[in-house]
């Protein structure tokens, strides 16, 4: 078997890794396809295997929030527990990079927590790293203005892309933050004018560290 992410994750058990390939299909999707949507039914959980997904939820006047992003090696703690319960999903999975995702299905999941331990220490970590995320986002949401969350939010693609160059537009920006497009394009302005970046079609760059 190839060396995989799936192998570094779980590197102490081969066997747990050989039954995930053995169970789950994998598919590639493009950046901006919906994997998995609000009130959908959770039929498998999606293990990102390259690329990064974001996961996101929609309010009652429509307007979107990041909650936090998947990357390479992680999976979604909301589809776990949506469909260990067997209920609809109550966020929307989007690709923010090209993905290559293996889908387990969900009845394989409460097996491998009862065959192997290294699954169950995933999920917990998994738990773990959402919930602090979820508590930034709360945190950031009551205590922080926007160009501050703004700030925060380039610095976060820049690390989990590694690159300075962050492909996006100020309205998939306003999307992810619960704003006005007007109000992203004005703080990004602003900041060119600073020297932090240089706005593109499409993308911008970092010039320097955000928070400095």
């Amino acid at each position: 078997m190839p060396d995989t992410i799936l192998s570094s994750e779980f590197s102490s058990s081969p066997e747990l890794v050989e039954k995930l390939y053995q169970y789950g299909i994998t598919k590639n999707y493009q950046e901006g396809d919906i994997i998995l949507d609000e009130n959908a039914s959770i039929r498998s959980i999606p293990i990102v295997m390259k690329g990064m997904i974001k996961v996101i939820r929609t309010e009652e006047d429509g307007r979107e929030i990041l909650l936090y992003y998947i990357k390479a090696g992680e999976s979604c703690i909301m589809s776990f527990l949506g469909g260990m319960h067997n209920e609809k999903s109550i966020v929307k999975a989007e690709v923010e990079e090209d993905a290559e995702i293996l889908f387990l299905p969900v009845d394989k999941v409460s097996l491998f927590i009862k065959e192997h331990p290294e699954w169950l220490d995933y999920i917990f970590k998994l738990y773990h790293k959402r919930f602090e995320e979820l508590l930034d986002m709360i945190n950031a949401i009551a205590f922080k203005k926007v160009d501050e969350r703004l700030l925060n939010l380039l610095q976060k693609k820049s690390e989990l892309t590694e690159s300075d160059t962050i492909q996006t537009t100020h309205e998939q920006l306003a999307n992810e933050l619960g704003t006005a497009r007007v109000v992203v394009s004005r703080l990004l302005k602003q900041l060119e004018e600073e020297g932090k970046l240089k706005l593109g079609r499409n993308k911008i760059l970092l010039l320097r560290t955000l928070n400095s």
